[in-house]
């Protein structure tokens, strides 16, 4: 098998002369490729990256963004641009450690689709510790997808379990949840994290509410892409059935106590959730009618075949 490296690269010119060297000797006697992919930095990192590859010119190569366009579209390009049939991705900030990749590499030998790294003993300080251990409970119970460290970015991937998506956003840390979506087998190595020596963390807390909203967009995209009426008409169906409740609370109201129907707020409320109710159940028909245009407009299959055993069309 082929390896192609994937390293986002965003103002990291203390690190990436260090990174290529230690990625070079990590992968020795392994078929593989690097591709650092520029994210716009504005340090001086594209010409330490280039007088990088000068020396190694038949394994690595760097694709330069125009502008700085975030991680998850940086390692959508590298993926892109890569031949290899397993796809590694890993840090520029020499956290992660090169040496764990071969490691990685033998649990794809050994059958899984998808290995992730797990920072077990994270360098990291408390503030971004405990926000990164509850969302990575959160992401578990929600994908279905258990993991400790989503935010993890030394993972491999067989090429095949990357086929069949677009990253936007912050996507890129639930690409496990789409490859468990659809049947890969997935494993969590444990790997080594190092303090970080040279230049300053990308990524705050700030991003926390970009990765949430990004959750509830996996959520909605593994759950009921294939049958938004499961989710808008059972919502309606919620609100139908409260305005009906609602409404029989009235009457008892008036049959027991004598209370005006018109002059009660409980009257327009009930008239608003079964209307809310109504335009959920015709919002999911026409989710409906967009998913069928989706597949048939790309002769698209709504599954994703793993194999087939005998496999006639080999002979």
């Amino acid at each position: 098998m082929k390896v192609s490296i994937v390293v986002p690269v965003f103002n990291e010119v203390e690190t990436v002369s260090l990174l290529g060297e230690a990625l070079y000797n990590a992968l020795q006697g392994i078929d593989y490729e690097i591709l650092f992919v520029d994210d716009g930095s504005t340090d001086g990192s594209l010409e330490a990256l280039k007088r990088i590859i000068d020396t190694h010119p038949e394994t690595m190569r760097v694709i330069e963004f125009r502008r700085n366009f975030g991680q998850t579209a940086a390692m959508a390009a590298g993926i892109d641009h890569s031949t290899g049939d397993v796809i590694v991705t890993i840090d520029a900030d020499l956290q992660n450690d090169p040496e764990d990749i071969p490691k990685l590499i033998e649990k794809i030998d050994e059958g899984y689709d998808v290995v992730s790294g797990w920072r077990v003993d994270r360098k990291d300080n408390f503030v971004r510790r405990l926000p990164s251990q509850i969302a990575n409970w959160i992401i578990s119970k929600v994908t279905g997808v258990d993991l400790h460290d989503y935010g993890c970015t030394l993972k491999a991937y067989r090429r095949e379990v990357l086929e069949g998506f677009h990253l936007y956003g912050e996507m890129h840390r639930f690409i496990p949840a789409y490859a468990g979506w659809v049947g890969a087998r997935i494993v969590e190595v444990p790997v080594q994290h190092h303090s970080r020596k040279y230049g300053q963390a990308k990524y705050g807390l700030e991003r926390t509410g970009k990765v949430i909203l990004d959750l509830f967009t996996v959520k909605f995209l593994i759950s009921f892409s294939n049958k938004p009426i499961y989710l808008f008409g059972g919502t309606g169906l919620v609100l139908i059935a409260l305005s009906i409740i609602d409404l029989l609370v009235l009457v008892m109201r008036r049959l027991t106590v004598g209370e005006h129907m018109i002059r009660s707020p409980l009257l327009l409320m009930s008239v608003m959730l079964f209307i809310l109710g109504f335009q959920s159940i015709l919002l999911g028909l026409i989710a409906e009618l967009m998913v069928r245009t989706y597949y048939e407009s790309q002769s698209k299959a709504p599954y994703s075949i793993r194999s087939v055993y005998p496999d006639h069309q080999a002979h």
